[in-house]
């Protein structure tokens, strides 16, 4: 058999060399990991098929209402780029198989047909592209479906995604696992030795003018505010303001904490809550916490674990923080103060309560100083909250009630309860050395 050479950006050769039963790349626009793996993907059915090994090769995304939602172009467009694959492969609208009858791609949409995937034929590969927002249960359904194996080879799972949040199944599953089946690279711009011209303009014009939005797409960092986001702007400025970074706690002032009440149970919304200090004009966020379906035990726990004990800190609760457990009797309000800490509930806002959240911490914000480091979640959360939409009148329906509101909603509850000292005080940067920071 002649050798053949195939371009590839250097990171993805390693990727692709040697065992591995995943693997993925992750990383922003104009990389080149798409049709890198497309190519890739036509490389692995020929290998098979002329080993005399008969399978499909899956190319799946989490959302795909049409083949023109899929992978199907791509990898057309891979196939035709090498001779000697278009020798191999029939190619027609609708289908990609190779012209000895032995491979065949197969395109479907996991939202829609993962339970169809278990009845494929002989899964050789399975590409998920865009895969983000694909889901634990997904994952859950699809993984086991890859078992073949022969000599010298198994089936195998490739992932290429744009990161959007850290907690997205896939990060946890392929980029943050010590599985050493697992090989996992990240892909950027600058390691695409065919970066196009026009791709480059669009990425200075995309520095220039979007900066807010320049790591996320180009860098492949993850978002720290999508468009239209409430906080979008207000975050931006604070991070090129330098009000972002290491922020101490000021040792004289009271701790507040500002909650958003959860439940228990695995379809509880999320217990969140910020740890902050008003320091004359200014509002110090020195910490985060989140946690879905615990008791109130584990937020009491975590309080004291971070040296937020009741000598130290008053806790306020949304309206409902005083309505009784229907069962017991008991609110979470006093339950609070029967671990021995100062807390109240903020009354009722009433109609329009979120937008009044909005709109007190956008006017606040310019005032607002965060530690990064233990903040990371809650500032994720704010640069995600935005408006539910009805496309087809063109008007914002309020807050999308999503896995951001949470954060955003006590965050919200926060700037609605800070009142300004009487007397002007100074707005200078809050002081590090010698803080709790060090």
């Amino acid at each position: 058999m002649t050798a053949v050479q195939v371009a590839l950006p250097d990171k993805l050769i390693d990727l692709f060399d040697g065992p591995a039963d995943v693997r993925a790349a992750h990383g922003g626009r104009g990389s080149g990991k798409t049709r890198s793996f497309a190519k890739m993907a036509a490389i692995v059915g020929f290998q098979h098929g002329m080993a005399g090994t008969s399978g499909i090769i899956l190319c799946a995304r989490q959302f795909m209402n049409s083949l023109e939602d899929s992978s199907l172009e791509e990898v057309k467009r891979a196939i035709e780029d090498e001779p000697w694959l278009l020798a191999y492969y029939e190619i027609g609208d609708k289908y990609i198989k190779s012209k000895d009858g032995r491979i065949s791609f197969s395109f479907s949409g996991l939202d829609r047909n993962i339970a169809s995937i278990k009845s494929k034929g002989r899964l050789l590969l399975c590409w998920v592209d865009e895969a983000e927002p694909v889901t634990d249960e997904a994952w859950n359904t699809l993984v086991p479906t890859l078992r073949e194996e022969g000599e010298g080879w198994n089936a195998e799972l490739w992932v290429t995604w744009n990161p959007k949040r850290k907690d997205a199944a896939v990060e946890k599953r392929f980029r943050l696992t010590d599985d050493p089946n697992t090989r996992c690279a990240e892909l950027n711009w600058r390691d695409n030795p065919k970066f196009p011209e026009k791709l480059e303009r669009d990425r200075l014009r995309d520095l220039r003018e979007r900066p807010e939005e320049y790591d996320h797409i180009w860098e492949g960092g993850y978002v720290k505010a999508v468009t239209g986001a409430y906080y979008a702007k207000q975050l931006t400025d604070a991070r090129q303001a330098g009000r972002v970074g290491v922020v101490a706690r000021d040792p004289l002032m009271r701790l507040r904490a500002y909650v958003d009440i959860g439940g228990t149970g695995k379809t509880a919304d999320s217990f969140a809550m910020w740890i902050v200090q008003f320091v004359g004009l200014q509002v110090r966020v020195l910490d985060y916490y989140e946690a879905q379906g615990q008791p109130l035990a584990t937020h009491v726990q975590w309080l004291h674990d971070r040296g937020y004990t009741p000598d130290k800190l008053t806790i306020r609760l949304p309206h409902d923080g005083d309505t009784s457990d229907k069962v017991y009797a008991v609110t979470p309000e006093s339950e609070l103060r029967r671990c021995g800490y100062d807390v109240s509930s903020i009354p009722n806002q009433g109609r329009g309560a979120a937008m009044k959240r909005v709109e007190a911490a956008r006017n606040l914000f310019g005032g607002i100083w965060f530690n990064e480091e233990t903040t990371e979640a809650g500032l994720a959360a704010l640069g995600w909250y935005h408006p539910k939409r009805d496309e087809k009148r063109g008007i914002d329906l309020g807050p999308e009630h999503d896995w951001a509101s949470h954060g955003s909603d006590a965050f919200g509850l926060m700037c609605c309860d800070f009142t300004p000292p009487r007397t002007k005080t100074s707005t200078k940067p809050p002081a590090v050395a010698g803080g709790w920071m060090g």
